[in-house]
């Protein structure tokens, strides 16, 4: 390895510190809490699990898949030694900010390896860029777990496929977005058997652990929590519902039962009744269209970055939650593509960085004029959504028009 690539390699890694520390600081010192599922919910559970009460998941019914639960309980571990010197709360954020930054270290450095190439080094600035323009939220959430999975399992689908699903599944059973990584890595991927028996062995392992654990009818309960929900007030589908109570014509509540802002008018029980069955069909569609271009015979390099960024924006734009940590699902697939096709990412590169900006603006910047319907906030979460459709729109336009080989090329 040269000179200039240790220096090059040795400042990435400057940079993933300074990012991590920075952001992590910028938690204590944002408005609105933005740690605040941390200790006021993650502790609570992991706290009671280990001290023989509820286990959520397991005697309870959860709003996550159950081995979510697993990184709460290692954070309560990396805390415990500092709960004299910081206090429960204060011990309990430092050991769930050790623990992303431990499990984003081991993604960075498969990502980044030894003597990167130029395209790695992009997608490794990208994520310190992300990271640092998205805020706490990026760090604070059950979701950042998911993203080191993610990113390694999504760096080794092309050589080691069982593993990398593996790592895959395990993360949806943490939050769901990395099954749509799953899923595109079935239609584009060549190993497409292995993976889908992967998936499909790891599922079945986790829930046979689940019922010898107690649970029964709590498996599945991350889905059934989600059905009766209302419309969050940053879900897309809320977009035109703000402006109505920018006007005074909607009110935003507060649900207890879920922990969250809801948005209250004329038509929301409709349009959130008729986002979930929407999303199922947009995703068969775009799975559709990736079949298409694989049986044809596009490449995994062309065919799996854009495949996975539009099937995990659907996931987003077609929710009836808008939380800003789904901001960082699109990290992950973004980095990929840059890894896979660095020309044809510059867009989507932008794109997420705009997003992820605009997204710490609206939580946890301007958070409490949003929660007053003030029309500046709502404008600026409106500019956040719609660039959210633009991504949609610009991952199925790349979809599309990805090449296919002609038959005799392919014999």
């Amino acid at each position: 390895m040269t000179r200039t690539s240790t220096l090059r390699v040795l400042a990435l890694w400057c940079a993933f510190l300074v990012v991590h520390l920075v952001t992590a600081w910028l938690g204590w010192v944002y408005p609105n809490q933005p740690m605040g599922d941390v200790v006021l919910v993650y502790e609570p559970w992991a706290s009671s699990a280990l001290g023989g009460g509820s286990i959520v998941g397991i005697t309870e019914t959860w709003v996550y898949p159950q081995l979510a639960l697993l990184p709460m309980l290692l954070a309560a571990g990396l805390a415990a030694p500092l709960v004299a010197l910081l206090g429960v709360s204060g011990a309990y954020l430092v050991g769930w900010a050790t623990l992303v930054l431990v499990l984003d270290a081991v993604a960075f450095g498969v990502l980044v390896g030894r003597a990167p190439s130029r395209a790695r080094r992009a997608a490794a600035w990208f994520w310190c860029g992300a990271l640092l323009l998205l805020g706490p939220i990026a760090l604070y959430r059950i979701d950042a777990i998911t993203v080191p999975l993610a990113v390694i399992g999504g760096l080794w689908l092309a050589s080691r496929p069982v593993v990398a699903t593996a790592l895959l599944t395990i993360g949806a059973w943490i939050k769901i977005w990395p099954g749509a990584l799953v899923l595109a890595a079935v239609v584009a991927l060549r190993a497409r058997v292995r993976v889908l028996l992967t998936a499909v062995l790891v599922a079945a392992g986790v829930v046979v652990a689940l019922l010898l654990l107690g649970a029964d009818t709590e498996i599945l309960g991350f889905l059934t929590e989600q059905a009766g929900r209302g419309l969050q007030i940053e879900a897309v589908a809320a977009t035109p519902f703000l402006w109505l109570a920018a006007a005074g014509a909607a009110r935003i509540d507060y649900s207890f039962e879920i922990l969250t802002f809801q948005i209250t008018a004329p038509g929301v029980e409709t349009v959130a009744a008729a986002l979930t069955p929407l999303m199922a069909f947009c995703v068969l569609a775009v799975t559709g269209i990736g079949a298409v271009k694989a049986v044809r015979g596009a490449s995994f390099a062309r065919l799996f970055p854009p495949l996975a960024l539009t099937l995990v924006v659907l996931l987003i734009v077609t929710n009836k939650v808008g939380s800003p940590q789904f901001q960082t699902w699109l990290i992950a697939p973004v980095i990929l593509w840059v890894v896979l096709d660095r020309v044809r990412a510059r867009v989507p590169v932008v794109v997420v960085l705009a997003l992820c900006l605009l997204t710490c603006l609206v939580y946890p910047l301007g958070y409490d004029a949003l929660l007053r319907a003030d029309a500046l906030a709502v404008g600026v979460l409106t500019m956040r959504n719609a660039l959210l459709l633009v991504l949609l729109v610009l991952g199925v336009r790349t979809l599309v028009r990805v090449p296919v080989s002609p038959p005799e090329s392919r014999e």
